[in-house]
């Protein structure tokens, strides 16, 4: 049935693919469900409780897939401009693309005091970090077996197995760093993209021995500080002689993801795809 689903959709948000069969090991006891909302102008997921991926399926694919691990603190996903937009994108350029949702921290209504928008509007980042301790594992969890289920189902996807990507942005970075430092071989993938990653979650600290190159980019001016934890990952990118690009752009604050600022951030996917073009996973 999945075969039959995944040749008859293309080029939109196609299929929803759960990552696990019946309850996602770790957090057996989670009786919450997904919610999905809107704040401003973006799109918001909270409680993910099932992880899953959602591909996105370019009408001739060339061979490439990319996982996209949107942010949001391990509380949200920005699931529209740090993830489908990032995925109809790519696959406009026949990229495979798949956005991940990996778990989150409950928004548990008995305690508001600990919710992303208390937490973030007190600046008590601190506690954020503890609340998300328990979580990150989970997500990074999700992180790998997303990349296991894209290796192998390769050949359905028309997908090359040694041309799997990860990407992720802010917290997605958190996962994708840890993804390639914890990974082994079945489920490492072959190139990352960390955006504004925050680094201080960030699950093992060795670098791949094989070929893994890695495309960077933050905003100077990012209001977390996170431009210096993009430096960080390129320079031990360097030190290991690794194939490393950073961009740093003077502004463009933190999540700007595919958000129009009229600023160079705006063209950053550009440059990625340049990027992709260059390690020939772009054609």
């Amino acid at each position: 049935m999945l075969l039959l689903l995944i040749g008859s959709l293309t080029n939109a948000q196609n299929n929803v693919i759960p990552l696990y069969k019946g309850v996602a090991p770790g957090s057996e006891n989670w009786t919450w469900n997904e919610r999905e909302l809107t704040a401003g102008n973006m799109k918001i997921v909270m409680d993910v409780s099932k992880p899953s991926l959602t591909a996105f399926l370019p009408s001739k694919p060339n061979g490439t897939a990319i996982i996209i691990a949107p942010g949001g603190a391990f509380h949200a996903l920005a699931i529209e401009h740090e993830g489908a937009a990032v995925a109809r994108w790519l696959s406009e350029r026949g990229i495979t693309a798949f956005v991940l949702k990996y778990r989150l921290v409950y928004q548990d209504p008995a305690h508001p005091e600990n919710h992303i928008g208390a937490l973030m509007g007190s600046g008590n980042f601190k506690k954020l970090d503890s609340i998300n301790a328990t979580v990150v594992p989970l997500a990074v969890q999700d992180g790998l077996t997303a990349v296991t289920y894209v290796r192998d189902n390769a050949a359905t996807y028309k997908i090359d197995p040694n041309k799997i990507g990860f990407m992720g942005f802010s917290a997605g970075g958190t996962v994708t760093m840890s993804v390639v430092y914890s990974a082994k071989d079945e489920n490492r993938p072959n190139f990352v993209a960390p955006i504004y990653a925050f680094a201080g979650a960030i699950i093992g600290t060795e670098v791949p021995k094989v070929k893994t190159p890695i495309f960077i980019a933050a905003a100077t001016d990012d209001e977390f500080g996170f431009a210096s934890h993009s430096i960080g990952i390129y320079q031990k990118w360097m030190e290991a002689k690794q194939p490393a690009e950073l961009h740093l752009y003077e502004r463009g604050k933190h999540g700007f993801g595919m958000n129009k600022q009229n600023l160079p951030t705006d063209k950053w996917i550009e440059r990625f795809g340049d990027w992709l073009e260059l390690q020939g996973l772009l054609k």
